[in-house]
């Protein structure tokens, strides 16, 4: 899935899958099992074991069908080692702006992470495709929908403690993406086999925001 494609399903589903700490034989199964429940969009952390190697074998056996990612990339080699492995686009935790330049120069989608309006500012300015809004969970709805009036021209994807209860609130202050990582990806129904249940809990994330 090229990078036009990947942007049209993050505006289409709002969604991206934050997947950390999974087992790299349960990951081609995990993306089916995403995709069977309408989500196209997931992103590796970095800091997973073996995170590049997935996103290899994501790119090669599901990328047709899906937008595939790097997340938690903190400087400029990881962002250069996670294209190498085939990342389509980047999320980082933090605002470098050395990251974001340099892969808004090579025509990668980069989401930085930012928390306070001069870091937002900042990473838009530098060249970002959307800025993350992190952590979120932590910042809560009230602290991003203020961020939405002086900077409603800025996309801002909301990460942590989106749930199908409050999916919709999120959507409906204007976030333009939500990644979603515990809530979706739960390791302990991953690790029993138990694909249908991220099937179920994608499908009704997908609903919830509807």
């Amino acid at each position: 899935m090229n990078r036009e494609q990947g942007l049209i399903e993050i505006e289409r589903t709002r969604i991206i899958a934050i997947v950390r700490g999974v087992q790299e034989n349960h990951i081609l199964s995990l993306a089916d099992a995403l995709l069977k429940g309408g989500i196209t969009v997931m992103e590796v952390t970095l800091n997973t074991p073996g995170a590049l190697r997935m996103i290899s074998e994501l790119q090669d056996k599901s990328g047709q069908h899906m937008f595939i990612g790097a997340g938690t990339v903190l400087d400029l080699e990881d962002a250069k080692k996670a294209v190498d492995a085939g990342a389509s686009f980047l999320v980082t935790p933090n605002m470098d702006e050395e990251v974001i330049r340099w892969s808004s120069q090579e025509g990668i989608p980069i989401f930085p992470g930012a928390m306070t309006p001069t870091e937002i500012v900042k990473a838009w300015k530098a060249g970002a495709t959307a800025v993350k809004v992190f952590p979120s969970a932590s910042l809560g709805l009230t602290f991003i929908k203020e961020l939405m009036g002086p900077l409603d021209q800025i996309p801002l994807i909301a990460v942590g403690g989106v749930t199908e209860e409050n999916i919709k609130q999120f959507l409906n202050i204007g976030c333009y993406g939500l990644g979603i990582g515990g809530s979706l990806i739960n390791l302990k129904e991953i690790e029993a086999g138990r694909f249908e249940w991220v099937t179920d809990k994608a499908a009704s994330l997908l609903a919830a925001s509807r």
